[in-house]
């Protein structure tokens, strides 16, 4: 079975929302981590709006690491519509995401990404779909704006894999859910 990890930056009140809004600076370990995270992805899963907002962004960018992976790998874009622009190894996907996804793990792979997408690694969340989370959370307040996790999001159980603190104050944390967690999958 492959892995589904979510990657996410946090402002330290929970926002997940906008990140250039309330990160100032990111320490080389910040891309030091990504870099990590992702070299075992060799999917990503995409919501709509966030696959909007980056299919005009991320092919003519040269920001390191994440650039020359997010143009090359696959990317599953959950979406009921079509999808406009030409971004290359992009798919829409029409059906249910947790279906679809569950479909993806089985196959042989990497891990399954979910970067950005905050709707979208909501539900994989609830459906007990994410295997892993690798969070950054900024010492920020960023006081509004959605986030990742909220009031009325089921219960379940984490593991803390590992933490390590950035030299701009950055928290670098995996936590894996536990395998007695009693989440409907």
């Amino acid at each position: 079975m492959r892995r589904v990890v979510l990657y996410q930056l946090l402002s330290l009140d929970g926002v997940a929302e906008e990140p250039g809004d309330w990160m100032f600076e990111a320490g080389p370990e910040i891309f030091d981590n990504l870099a990590a995270v992702i070299e075992r992805q060799d999917t990503v899963l995409l919501g709509r709006g966030t696959y909007d907002y980056w299919c005009d962004y991320w092919p003519t960018s040269d920001v390191q690491p994440f650039a020359d992976f997010i143009n090359g790998t696959e990317k599953h874009v959950v979406t009921s519509t079509p999808l406009t622009g030409s971004w290359q190894n992009s798919t829409a996907v029409h059906t249910d995401a947790a279906d679809h996804v569950r479909s993806l793990a089985a196959q042989d792979g990497g891990d399954i990404g979910i970067h950005g997408s905050i709707g979208l690694a909501q539900s994989l969340l609830a459906a007990g779909l994410v295997d892993e989370l690798q969070l950054v959370v900024v010492p920020t307040v960023a006081g509004r704006g959605r986030r990742l996790l909220e009031p009325g999001s089921p219960t379940r159980r984490l593991a803390l894999v590992r933490s390590e603190r950035s030299s701009s104050g950055d928290l670098l944390i995996t936590y894996v859910f536990r395998p007695d967690d009693s989440t409907p999958s």
